[in-house]
């Protein structure tokens, strides 16, 4: 009987200081997996510590893992998708984070649930060790606003940690050009049976979080740009509503005239509503220009990611 071949993709940047820790826990509960033929594939984004150097040990030590180099900078989606892409040859893939904040432990309970029939098997965030409350916070509301203009549900607190089959990776592969993916939301329009599964994220082994504020907004950008069109209709609101206030403005002045003659014109109250109204324009210009840039990044037809090297066993 045929074992089942799973792969683990792994997206790696400046992880030098827990990479080796990783894959020693990650290869220990692998192989406990008796019926499973198992690989780790480590995607390295252009690392500027010595990570790349620390995994040509680890993979010179283990026949059953692999580095795929990028060339430059492509972000953590897109080193996920470039893992993904070379590993059509498993049955099923789990990505996962290499900082040990996703728990390997949990890989044989997503595997059972795979074995119960589901082809995507996601993973929830009950807890964040290592978030401070703030970040939490931020996540919290990213999400509720993500669920509230989306047409697509997206699961609160869902993680990268996912176990997804070869037809769903087939399916992503072969049928979605997008650079700017998202995808938690992918997955989740893409459909067939899914189920979740809960975790508690660990304290980081070593070093720091590689997502800043910036990064973290540039995702949630992402997410909804790819999903939602309700940003735009918005506008549309934003714009009756202010003409509403304009006309109420309107009638208050001409009361205000013809009952008290003496009071002044109102240049401060057209200074105001000329300011409010300038920067609701810049607001809807601003969401208008969010969307071009997308079309514009997705036109252009640029690689999403390039290879600069790839390590084996054998090399």
């Amino acid at each position: 009987m045929r074992k089942l071949k799973l792969t683990v993709v792994t997206p790696v940047f400046n992880e030098e200081a827990v990479i080796g820790h990783f894959h020693e826990r990650t290869r220990e509960v692998l192989n406990s997996i008796k019926d499973v033929e198992a690989n780790i594939l480590f995607v390295v984004d252009r690392c500027t510590d010595d990570t790349l150097n620390v995994l040509r040990r680890v993979v010179a030590d283990d026949p059953k893992s692999r580095v795929i180099a990028l060339s430059s900078r492509f972000g953590h989606q897109m080193s996920l998708l470039a893992g993904i892409e070379n590993a059509l040859d498993a049955d099923v893939v789990v990505m996962m984070d290499s900082d040990l904040q996703h728990p390997p432990e949990l890989i044989p309970e997503l595997l059972a649930n795979y074995r119960r029939g589901f082809e995507v098997v996601y993973t929830v965030r009950r807890d964040n060790a290592n978030a401070s409350y703030l970040r939490k916070l931020a996540g919290n509301v990213f999400y509720y606003l993500l669920s509230k203009l989306s047409q697509v549900p997206i699961n609160a607190n869902s993680a990268d940690f996912r176990l997804v089959s070869n037809r769903v990776t087939r399916v992503l592969t072969t049928g979605f050009q997008e650079r700017n993916m998202f995808l938690r939301g992918l997955f989740s329009w893409i459909g067939f049976r899914q189920t979740s599964v809960e975790y508690i994220a660990e304290r980081r082994f070593a070093g720091q979080s590689k997502y800043s504020f910036a990064e973290m907004l540039q995702l949630a950008m992402a997410g909804i740009l790819s999903f939602s069109t309700k940003p735009l209709h918005a506008g549309i609101f934003v714009g009756i509503a202010f003409a509403l206030i304009a006309f109420i403005f309107l009638v208050a002045a001409v009361v205000s005239y013809f009952v008290d003659r003496s009071i002044p014109s109102g240049w401060t109250t057209l200074a105001v509503l000329l300011l409010l109204f300038s920067g609701v324009q810049l607001i809807i210009l601003g969401i208008i220009g969010a969307y071009i840039g997308g079309v514009y990044e997705e036109v252009k037809g640029r690689p999403r990611y390039i290879i600069e090297e790839e390590i084996s066993h054998h090399d």
